[in-house]
């Protein structure tokens, strides 16, 4: 990988994404927030030469995680690029739909969203180089070779701006988790959908594992990285990585039953997962037609605090198409 360049948009490819997740410490509460952005590239002939032809569609999600509101707060965004109204640049990371925006400013990020019910106005700065995903950046899905994506993560980011409900901003910091991911080929047609965590550790280490799940709702794939505290780097194989549920929480809008409290063991490394709270369901058919599961997450070692993050559900509801 090259950096700053893999920052950017890769066009060339069929899907990609750019995804920060993170808590935030406000004076009366915690809060949880999810703003991502994709870029997709549909089966089109390439050769039209119509400015209106959809050679890109960028989506784009953003959540809050309030526990005293008692479900997701969340809005969606989806627009073909051109005429400067959506665009994700290559070479660096700027992606916009609209007013929505993640814009990198040399070691750090700003992204605004002006939606409806809530509005985020949030710094990122960069304290930890890349961490490399799977080999050297290139994550396995599965056991056919071209099942792969290029990722790559920034954990460990500190936030600072505001988050603005009922027409008043309240300032906020906290720290966040960036994950940026492109492939053309993300899953395989055993796979329904995967399980997935990023925790920030208290020491300064940071976790990312993941199992992609078969059609029998058993492990197809997995893996995962450990970054320690004094930069070394531990990356799990598929026996290294193990997903226990441990409680079902049932939407009572879609019916769907959702994992939400886990054991994850990876390597000798074992947390258990516990969410801010249940309601954290994103229905997401208008933009990217699916539903799933994603929100805040206490990481818990021997039933002591060790670790924030988010805990990423998908294919629960339906097998996830790409």
């Amino acid at each position: 990988m090259r950096f700053p360049h893999d920052e950017g948009s890769h066009p060339e490819f069929r899907i990609e994404w750019w995804y920060i997740t993170g808590w935030l410490n406000q004076a009366t509460r915690p809060l949880g927030f999810q703003i991502t952005f994709f870029r997709v590239r549909p089966e089109l002939k390439q050769d039209n030469p119509s400015r209106f032809a959809p050679r890109q569609i960028l989506i784009a999600h953003a959540a809050l995680s309030d526990p005293s509101h008692g479900r997701l707060v969340h809005e969606q965004r989806a627009a073909r690029t051109g005429f400067e109204l959506a665009g994700a640049d290559e070479g660096r990371t700027r992606v916009w739909i609209d007013g929505w925006a993640l814009e990198q400013q040399g070691r750090s990020f700003r992204s605004q969203i002006p939606a409806g019910e809530f509005q985020l106005d949030l710094s990122f700065v960069s304290v930890q180089p890349p961490l490399l995903q799977g080999d050297n950046g290139l994550s396995r899905k599965g056991p056919g070779r071209e099942s792969a994506s290029y990722y790559y993560s920034l954990p460990h980011l500190k936030v600072c701006g505001a988050v603005t409900r009922g027409g008043k901003p309240i300032a906020a910091t906290g720290s966040a988790w960036l994950d940026h991911e492109w492939s053309s080929q993300y899953m395989e047609k055993e796979a329904i959908g995967w399980d997935w965590i990023g925790i920030n550790l208290d020491d300064g280490s940071a976790l990312m594992a993941f199992r992609m799940r078969g059609n029998d709702g058993g492990n197809f794939w997995a893996g995962g990285t450990l970054r320690r505290a004094d930069g070394s780097v531990r990356t799990f194989s598929p026996a290294d990585i193990r997903f226990t549920s441990r409680r079902n929480w049932q939407s009572p809008r879609t019916g769907t039953s959702y994992p939400v409290s886990w054991l994850i063991k990876a390597g000798n490394v074992e947390l258990a997962i516990e969410p801010l709270f249940d309601d954290q369901e994103h229905d997401t058919r208008a933009s990217t037609g699916t539903i799933y599961w994603e929100g805040a997450v206490r990481a818990l070692r021997d039933d002591r605090p060790a670790g924030l993050g988010y805990l990423e559900l998908t294919g629960y509801w339906r097998r996830v198409s790409l």
